[in-house]
């Protein structure tokens, strides 16, 4: 996908969207899917850096927010920015939650719950089928260079 993040960004049709991104990828941003816990790529990654959405690259995630949550997949206490993402109420699996979808792709996430650590009480449930990680010492060169001061 996009190697940096431009707010002028356009997403492709869903055909490019099945070239570029693998299969479960696909799955969970574009039909609202949900990975395997304990059996995904940043579940217990611990390395500095920040998680952007796969599709577009838009900043989601500081790895200085991220916490182990003991549910197998990434979670974290915050959005990198209070924008970024954007909430809506999901009423499937017989339950109400609160599903989370990036601003400008409009990728599905995870969830949000209200059971996470303090000071914000909240739990950013995501699968990292949704996310690229960009490690601390590639910010700069990946075009992310802006969010070196979280570290």
């Amino acid at each position: 996908m996009n190697k940096s993040w431009d707010e002028n960004y356009e997403k492709p049709v869903n055909e490019e969207l099945k070239e570029l991104l693998t299969p479960l990828q696909y799955e969970v941003t574009q039909e609202n899917g949900t990975e395997m816990p304990f059996q995904n790529e940043f579940w217990d990654n611990k390395r500095e850096g920040i998680y952007v959405d796969i599709v577009s690259g838009e900043p989601l995630f500081s790895s200085t927010d991220k916490f182990d949550s003991g549910t197998g997949w990434p979670s974290f206490s915050k959005p990198i920015e209070g924008t970024v993402l954007i909430e809506k109420e999901d009423h499937t699996h017989f339950m109400t939650r609160t599903e989370v979808r990036s601003r400008y792709a409009d990728s599905h996430l995870g969830h949000l719950f209200p059971d996470g650590p303090t000071p914000t009480g909240l739990r950013y449930c995501i699968n990292s089928a949704a996310l690229r990680f960009i490690p601390k010492e590639d910010l700069e060169q990946e075009g992310y260079g802006a969010y070196l001061h979280l570290f």
